[in-house]
């Protein structure tokens, strides 16, 4: 009887058991959507040249505004265990310059004792690469509220900038009617970080939806370049940036691969 029931025991189906470290552990995909309500694009600034003293003058757009606040996201990250995750992602947007300022040097061909107003107007699209690392603080009924950050670089593109002049004619009288000219825009990596706060909810065992807040500062750097200006002489950027600062919302998927 009891070398019966020694081998009932021997053959009995291995039980193992899973811990929750296991199973939320490994790779995962996700795609977000990003709506940037809130932008800071900080103090842009506009360089004139002097060919006659070979001197410039910068003054910064006294009215200057970023659209387009939209944003897509994918990437591929890891889950280590129950609270640290990881991921690589890959970035893109678009966006559209619009300033003015007022230089006290006369507009081209204008006479002394004049000003000029300028108006610019230019797109961009941007594509950042960041390494982002996080938190997830606890799960109540599938949500788990998360804290994170991310280093990394964005490609900000800058496509033609487009120029009107209008003199202005204060102390002087102009001369007839200015006109309007292009530039080429810059293009330039630049650092870039951010700061995330937000909760996901698990839709099943491998999806997850998200939804947060980021805060994303990217670097100054140069918008456009001297044009006809650049044969008299001058050199280096004419239109420089000082950064861009986004407020976004998000919102996307998380899909673990096993």
């Amino acid at each position: 009887m009891v070398e019966a029931a020694d081998e009932d025991l021997l053959d009995a189906p291995e039980i193992t058991i899973s811990t929750k470290a296991e199973r939320s552990s490994g790779l995962y995909l996700r795609g977000d959507i990003g709506y940037a309500p809130w932008r800071d694009e900080g103090d842009p600034s506009y360089r004139t040249f002097d060919a006659g003293t070979g001197g410039y003058s910068s003054v910064p757009f006294d009215n200057a505004r970023f659209d387009r606040p939209i944003s897509g996201t994918i990437g591929i990250g890891y889950q280590f265990n129950d609270v640290v995750r990881a991921d690589i992602t890959a970035e893109y947007f678009e966006g559209r310059f619009d300033g003015s300022s007022l230089s006290t040097t006369p507009c081209a061909g204008q006479g002394a004792g004049t000003s000029c107003d300028f108006s610019h107007s230019a797109n961009f699209s941007a594509l950042g690469l960041m390494a982002n690392g996080y938190v997830d603080l606890a799960t109540l009924a599938g949500f788990t509220p998360y804290l994170g950050a991310g280093i990394g670089a964005t490609n900000i593109n800058w496509n033609t900038v487009r120029e009107t002049a209008t003199c202005v004619p204060e102390g002087g009288a102009c001369a007839g009617a200015t006109g309007g000219t292009s530039y080429d825009g810059e293009d330039s990596w630049r650092f870039t970080y951010a700061l995330m706060a937000g909760v996901s909810y698990d839709i099943t065992d491998r999806l997850k939806f998200d939804l947060g807040y980021r805060y994303s500062r990217i670097a100054d750097g140069d918008m456009f370049g001297f044009g006809a200006e650049a044969l008299a002489g001058a050199s280096g950027a004419k239109g420089h940036d000082d950064g861009l600062s986004r407020h976004e919302i998000r919102a996307g998927l998380r899909f673990s691969l096993w």
